[in-house]
């Protein structure tokens, strides 16, 4: 256990801060004192010390609950706000946060984390409340395990804590489960300031994963007192981060204000977080930052040439630091039936998507092999990756014909994707006309005589925010029917809401094809499971995983993919099993991801694109970690009063 710890723990890190697009409509300069830099990257450039940092957004949060959310964008927001056990630094170091020293008992398979005392929970106005302690862990966990809240990351501690799916099962009343006590479940305070976690199984990653949002402390009496109002608002949550969030009116503006009773308040450099909505944020950001009215923007891809070729404007382009702890893939949606708002079939009639798009057709479709192979192969990544790229980087860097990414894991000085089972999937690219014209003649003639009609309809779905994507699906769209044709597919391009994307379009199955993300959630492979993994109930039904294509409805259906599928489920079984062997649980997951791409259950696309930002911070000045949310936070960070350059970004790059 130790030596898989410490294999896990010296995972080279690669992956940076995200951060959310714009600035705000005032034209006042930034508040604050304004003193020279040191340190080699920002050498002669001034910090504004306490500052206000300027962004815009178009994108705006449901809730602030960070035990309930699933999705990056609120993510962000508990990230700063919050602080975990543990933290990262900006090298990938792993160090102490709420907690001041662990420790692992073997035999118990305990992990005891003894608290930093005298961390406040503050409010809304920044008055502080109450001594964070152990019960505070204790509480929110019991929060995430209970059912009602419909907590998106629970799957997640079922995997790792003692008696946490059982409690949690038990609590939703499944037939024949036992229900267990709370107390029971592997979570207790010892005493005020020292927390114990038992768990399931050995788990060579879980220190990792107390840098995630399901491991965060909540106040419990609060929880007692608002359960699911809980984060519905700035003042109805307490905060114990790096920043507390003292305004916050939705579609207007969020401002977050630094927590001076952290008990790292030193190093958080930037007085307030000054966020502001927009639904054209994309659009107008560039001239914007232009004007100095904002500190960060994104560049679009058709004015990033314009902007490192124009005097006045090139010192301004730098880039985001690169990630590979955001992955992206093709999903195909193995569930056409209609969902509830706990996104469960129960109680629901009719399809997930309208039947103009014929989903009865659909469902034969994408259950056949050679359909699935056909798209597979009818995609060039490259010329769809470089709508994002533009002309000012290459498009085949970021191109990834695996699941888990380049560079995230590695044993005995070998990258995970280098092991033998990926040894044809990483030989070439996917893309070949010729194989999936082959692959469209054998599922046509396959696909007949199971009654299916040509051309077979598939709704691609889009968020509408992201102008790259639109023209991705676009350029996807005339791909799959140039090479495979009009007579075989249709592919059906369609916006969708700006708001709550992923609530009504990818877990509520309204798509068949849809361009998706997964971000590592801990240090190991198995995080890379979870989008398309769906463990088996004691009932004989399957979990919902983590709301993504759904693929054990094959299973359930005894549709054609139905073998396929059970053949990955079980493969990653086997993989999730060997606690003790770091090499041969690598092999083992690396040969359930070859089995889920060969079968093109998923269809591998890229890593996250490093785009070309206008910004004031230093990227390289952020914590960062391929996992968990570390590299979401802003502590750490200065805030200049000069756009950073793409020399200085190099310069940060090799230091």
């Amino acid at each position: 256990m130790k030596k898989m710890l410490s294999l896990i723990l010296c995972l080279a890190m690669a992956r940076s801060m995200l951060t959310g697009c714009g600035g705000n409509e005032q034209t006042q300069p930034n508040p604050g004192n304004e003193t020279n830099a040191p340190g080699d990257v920002s050498e002669g450039r001034t910090v504004v010390e306490n500052g206000t940092y300027r962004v815009l957004y178009s994108g705006e949060v449901t809730t602030l609950n960070y035990l309930t959310t699933g999705t990056t964008n609120e993510f962000a927001i508990g990230a700063n706000v919050i602080d975990t056990l543990l933290e990262y630094d900006n090298k990938g170091n792993l160090e102490a946060s709420l907690a001041t020293e662990w420790t692992y008992d073997d035999e118990a398979m305990t992990w005891t984390f003894k608290l930093r005392e005298g961390q406040k929970w503050i409010d809304h106005t920044g008055a502080a409340v109450a001594d964070v302690t152990a019960q505070d862990f204790v509480d929110a966990m019991k929060y995430v395990l209970t059912p009602e809240y419909a907590s998106s990351t629970a799957n997640l501690v079922f995997s790792v804590i003692k008696n946490a799916e059982a409690y949690y099962n038990g609590q939703a009343g499944v037939e024949g489960a036992d229900v267990i006590d709370f107390s029971e479940v592997g979570v207790k305070a010892v005493d005020e300031y020292t927390l114990q976690y038992t768990l399931s199984k050995e788990v060579p990653y879980f220190l990792s994963m107390m840098t995630y949002v399901c491991f965060m402390p909540a106040y419990g009496p609060q929880l007692d007192t608002l359960g699911a109002s809980f984060g519905t608002s700035a003042d109805t949550m307490y905060y114990c981060g790096a920043y507390y969030i003292s305004k916050f009116e939705p579609q207007v503006q969020m401002v977050m204000t630094k927590n001076v009773n952290n008990w790292d308040a030193d190093n958080v450099f930037i007085g307030t977080i000054q966020r502001t909505y927009n639904a054209e944020a994309g659009t107008i950001g560039a001239e914007m930052a232009k004007r100095d009215e904002i500190d960060y923007t994104s560049l679009d891809s058709d004015i990033v040439d314009a902007w490192l070729n124009d005097p006045a404007t090139k010192d301004m382009v730098s880039m985001e630091r690169p990630s590979i702890d955001y992955n992206y893939f093709y999903l195909f949606n193995f569930n056409m039936h209609k969902l509830n708002e706990n996104y469960t079939t129960e109680g629901m009639t009719g399809y997930s998507v309208d039947e103009k798009y014929e989903p009865e057709n659909w469902i034969l479709a994408v259950n056949n092999e050679n359909f699935r192979k056909s798209i597979k192969h009818a995609i060039s990544r490259v010329a769809t990756i470089a709508i994002t790229t533009g002309q000012s980087a290459d498009p085949h860097t970021y191109v990834q014909n695996t699941i888990t990414p380049e560079g995230f894991a590695a044993v005995n000085g070998v990258d995970y994707t280098a092991q033998d089972a990926f040894a044809d999937i990483m030989a070439k690219d996917f893309f070949d006309a010729e194989a999936a014209k082959s692959y469209k003649d054998a599922a046509m003639a396959e696909l007949k005589k199971e009654g299916a009609t040509f051309p077979v309809k598939v709704l691609v779905r889009y968020n509408p925010t992201d102008s790259d994507w639109e023209k991705a699906s676009t350029v996807l769209e005339q791909q799959l029917e140039d090479v495979l044709g009009k007579d075989y597919i249709d592919i059906i391009v369609v916006a969708g809401p700006s708001e709550g994307f992923l609530n009504k379009v990818r877990r509520s199955c309204d798509y068949m094809l849809l361009l998706s993300n997964w971000g590592a959630d801990y240090a190991d492979p198995e995080t890379w499971t979870d989008p398309f993994y769906q463990p088996l109930n004691d009932d004989g039904t399957y979990g919902r995983g983590s709301r993504y294509s759904y693929m054990a409805t094959a299973i359930m259906d005894k549709t054609a993919a139905a073998d396929t599928v059970l053949e990955y489920f079980r493969l990653v079984d086997a993989a999730r099993a060997i606690t003790d062997d770091i090499a041969a649980r690598y092999a083992a997951f690396a040969k359930a991801e070859a089995y889920l791409i060969d079968h093109a259950l998923v269809v591998p696309y890229g890593t996250s694109v490093s785009d070309f930002v206008v910004t004031k911070l230093n990227p390289w000045e952020g914590q960062n970690a391929p996992f968990g949310v570390s590299n979401q936070r802003y502590k750490g960070q200065k805030l200049y009063k000069e756009f950073m350059s793409m020399t200085e970004y190099n310069a940060g790059a090799t230091n």
